[in-house]
Order: C-alpha cells, then sequence, then structure tokens
C-alpha cells in the first residue's frame, strides 16, 4: 500500500538525514490523516490506495499552482522549494496512464456506454474516474473526452 511506503520512506529519509524529504513526507501524512477523518462520517469511503493517490494527486496540483504564482512574484526560492515538494511527492504516486491508453479507455467506456455526445460526458466521465482515478489525471482526461464525444 503507498500508506506504508510513504512510512517507510519517512524513516529512511530521517536516518539519511534528508530533511527535505522528512518534511515532505510528514506534510504527505499530515494530508492523508485530514482525509482520513472527513472519511468517517461517510457511510461508504473508498479504497485505501485510491483515496492516498487522490490526496497525493490534489497535493501535487496545489504545488503547481504556487509555483506559477512564485514565478510570477519573483519568488525562484519559493518556487524551486515547492518544485522538490512535487518530486517527493510524485515518489508515492503510481505511474500515469499514457496518453494512447487513456483514449483507448475513454473509447472503450464510450463504446460500452453507448455514448454519442456531450450529453453523455458525465456518464463517461463517471466511469473513467471509478475505472482509472489512481492511474489518470482527471482534469486532463477532461479533454480528452471532451475531444472523443465531440
Amino acid at each position: 500500500m503507498i500508506r506504508d511506503d510513504i512510512k517507510t520512506q519517512l524513516v529512511v529519509a530521517m536516518k539519511a538525514g534528508d530533511k527535505q524529504t522528512v518534511a515532505a513526507a510528514r506534510l504527505i501524512q499530515a494530508a492523508i490523516k485530514n482525509r482520513d477523518i472527513e472519511e468517517r462520517t461517510k457511510s461508504n469511503t473508498p479504497d485505501d490506495d485510491a483515496l492516498v493517490v487522490e490526496v497525493l494527486q490534489r497535493m501535487v496540483k496545489q504545488r503547481r499552482e504556487s509555483i506559477t504564482l512564485y514565478r510570477q512574484g519573483n519568488r525562484e526560492e519559493l518556487a524551486q522549494a515547492e518544485e522538490a515538494e512535487v518530486a517527493v511527492i510524485e515518489r508515492f504516486l503510481p505511474a500515469a496512464m499514457s496518453e494512447p491508453d487513456a483514449k483507448a479507455a475513454i473509447e472503450a467506456i464510450k463504446a460500452e456506454l453507448g455514448a454519442t455526445g456531450m450529453k453523455d460526458m458525465g456518464r463517461v466521465m463517471a466511469e473513467l474516474k471509478a475505472r482509472h482515478a489512481t492511474s489518470l489525471d482527471m482534469s486532463r482526461a477532461s479533454g480528452l473526452v471532451k475531444a472523443a464525444l465531440g
């Protein structure tokens, strides 16, 4: 499980004295714990790895937005610190699905659901998320689904 990998890497980084990895791993664990607390009140909880991947993807997205803002504000040192955190976070994410594989998955779902136009986009996106949420960036997938249905 990804959660165990994060704990193991935290211990390894602490022993090696890698302060940057230790800090990022602790941030990851805190975000996951916050998400666990949110999920306690819900009746159906998602798969553990899916939950962790969702948290990690959100963290990467937030940091990329921060990098853009820091660069616009001429704060290169802060942008580099965020990039270092992104590099640590991405080590725990599973390999992303390639674009041809994503297009093939979208076409398969489109055919399976009988989707013909943009009115079916919600159904296709929901099924795509249910099947491939851990290996596919849903914001990128949205554009691919629009292209496939348009």
